[in-house]
């Protein structure tokens, strides 16, 4: 079961042009659909009760009053529902004429927004009919008994987490948008409405504005387009409808569809307030006092996701020419970062353990192209591989033909005649198979390469990834620690991608490797007999990334992260049984590890969640779980 989400839609009815009579017809079909699928709130394009595109007409009287006409027929429909109605009209205040929007709930007009930057170009002269917000010399308008606030900054508040506000597209992407001011005024929802003549290229473009935008402000954009039954003359319309939040579409619908259009969506409002508060952008102090917020009536909260797809790997881009690029451009940052401490540290070597596993593969190939960067030689890479104990043929003949390949200084250490002196020096019995035997494998590792980046003037270069670090996943002062980090800002699960990645801009012989590396079940090799399995104990690496990305991005609550994840993963391949379990060892080992992250090594940033103890993530270590 959920909680905080709501339910939107976006819509485009048919229009009929200089008819609003007929368009609040059928508004209203869409309306009732909205409230039967219990939408929160539905948002029609601009001028969606006469048509964008009437010209002339729409100063003709009689037009204007069938216009507020159908608008106080709406309204009175709504009285039946929480959900609120979103539409668009002209408006006459006195001897001006205004486009604008109106909020409808409950039976009533709660606020008109009109639209401030008229469009004057592309065969459109908005200003020879309306008047611009700027000319508009009150704050309320007389319906009938009632007094309706109007203004370009009205916030609208369901008494809960909802505050929505609503704008004209033209106004959120002029150079001067006040969408700055909603935003600090508390709206975390943007519903737009727009008339946005159909172009080659035009629905992406606005794609690309509403993500930016919605990402600039930490909050949702709800955009309904002019549908292409309003099509005539020189202009075509293509109905779009798209809804981003924090700089992602989460959801869109076919472009020209004819009739009926509408799309659904979940959002959690709380999602953007936590963004807003992790980002100093949004504090208190800074609230825009412009925005004048008036109280709707509480719309319906949902319990359970119907039109919502959650990412399964929220770290991996699903387009594969992003994820490409993604993967190349995470390459490059760490590649930047390390060449830096390279010529900071005016080190002579770059020294690595190499277990034929995906970190430190990766971390290999990250040196490796830190010195194709620095026009140094590979074999300034001293690579390392140090068999123990539960160290595979498999894994071993990956790690060396790796660094052969790549023509570095290979170095083979066997480590087993090292740890079984070290457990007579401490009394301890070699068969008791426990922390211990484990542990001092990964110290005596560590210990190595300290001593040969010693040797040879050099840094060590740490493997351990983003999901092992928040789970601790890692000996402490053992494979914990190194002279710098270059993969602790990357997830396992997009490790795998950039290592694929990586095999396909390689050579036959490192591709093979690579994508052998890859197939290989994630071990940290320290037990005889080859059948030690991480995610076998911790659980899927999928899962963790799951969390710990929207632990992390949205403070969501341990309710909220195992619904969301009961709503992405199959049942079959994880049970709930497995889901709480994973859950709950997320939890516990990331609450209880922040001891190891206090003081682990420099890293590049890479990405939106980072658990650096320098400014990314600040938690004491002793922090009890509130989850």
């Amino acid at each position: 079961m959920f909680t905080g989400f709501y339910r939107i839609a976006v819509g485009a009815a048919k229009v009929h042009v200089a008819n609003p009579r007929a368009n609040a017809s059928e508004l209203l079909k869409l309306y009732r659909k909205a409230c039967s699928n219990k939408a929160a709130a539905l948002v029609t394009p601009e001028l969606s009760l006469t048509g964008a595109t009437c010209g002339d007409l729409m100063l003709h009287v009689k037009l204007l009053d069938e216009a507020m006409d159908a608008l106080a027929s709406l309204a009175a429909e709504t009285e039946r529902s929480s959900t609120i109605l979103v539409v668009g009209l002209p408006l006459k205040i006195r001897c001006g004429l205004y486009n604008v929007l109106a909020v409808l709930q409950n039976g009533e007009i709660k606020g008109f927004i009109p639209k401030e930057n008229l469009v004057n170009f592309g065969g459109v002269s908005e200003s020879r009919v309306f008047c611009s917000a700027h000319e508009l010399g009150c704050d309320t308008v007389k319906i009938g008994v009632s007094e309706i606030p109007i203004g370009t900054h009205l916030s609208f508040n369901d008494t809960n987490d909802l505050v929505f506000s609503c704008v004209h597209y033209s106004d959120l992407t002029s150079p001067n948008s006040y969408a700055a001011d909603l935003a600090l005024g508390g709206a975390n929802i943007l519903f737009v409405s727009g008339a946005q003549a159909a172009g080659a290229g035009s629905a992406l473009a606005r794609k690309a504005a509403l993500e930016a935008i919605s990402a600039q402000y930490s909050c949702v954009c709800a955009f309904a387009n002019a549908p292409c039954s309003e099509s005539t003359t020189d202009m075509v319309f293509d109905g779009q409808r798209i809804v981003c939040e924090n700089g992602r579409t989460i959801a869109s619908g076919e472009l020209f569809e004819r009739d009926e259009a509408l799309t659904f969506t979940e959002i959690c409002p709380a999602w953007m307030d936590y963004n807003r508060r992790a980002a100093s952008l949004f504090s208190g102090n800074q609230i825009h006092q412009d925005a004048e917020s008036i109280d709707v009536e509480q719309t319906e909260k949902i319990t359970s996701l119907k039109f919502r797809k959650f990412r399964r790997l929220p770290f991996v881009p699903e387009d594969e020419t992003a994820r490409a690029a993604r993967c190349e451009e995470i390459l490059n940052i760490q590649t930047a970062g390390l060449a830096k401490r390279i010529e900071h540290t005016h080190s002579k070597a770059l020294v690595i353990g190499l277990s034929g596993g995906l970190d430190s593969t990766l971390a290999l190939l990250v040196c490796a192209r830190a010195c194709d960067l620095l026009k140094l030689p590979r074999t300034f890479i001293t690579a390392v591989t140090m068999p123990g104990m539960g160290m595979t043929s498999r894994t071993h003949d990956n790690a060396k033909d790796l660094a052969l390949a790549l023509k570095t200084d290979f170095r083979e250490i066997p480590i087993g005649d090292a740890v079984i002196q070290h457990f007579k020096d401490i009394g301890h019995d070699p068969k008791k198979l426990d922390v211990v035997y484990e542990n001092s494998q990964a110290r005596e590792r560590t210990q190595i390469l300290m001593d040969l980046a010693n040797e040879r003037g050099g840094l060590v270069v740490g493997t351990g990834d983003l999901s092992e670090i928040a789970l601790g996943w890692s000996t402490y002062n053992g494979d914990h620690m190194s002279m710098y980090a270059v993969n602790a800002d990357v997830p396992k699960t997009l490790i795998r991608y950039i290592v694929e990645h990586c095999a396909q801009n390689a050579s036959k012989r490192i591709a093979a490797i690579l994508r052998d590396v890859n197939a290989t079940p994630v071990s940290p090799e320290l037990l005889p007999g080859g059948s030690q399995k991480t995610e076998g104990i911790l659980g899927s690496y999928d899962l963790h990334d799951f969390f710990l990305y929207h632990f992390i991005r949205h403070g969501e609550t341990k309710e909220n992260l195992l619904a969301l994840a009961r709503a992405t993963f199959d049942a079959k391949e994880f049970p709930d049984a497995e889901l709480s379990r994973v859950l709950d060892l997320f939890l516990r080992r990331f609450f209880t590890q922040q001891f190891k992250r206090n003081c682990s090594p420099d890293g590049p940033k890479v990405g939106s969640v980072a658990l650096s103890p320098r400014g990314e993530w600040v938690m004491p270590s002793d922090a009890e779980s509130f989850m």
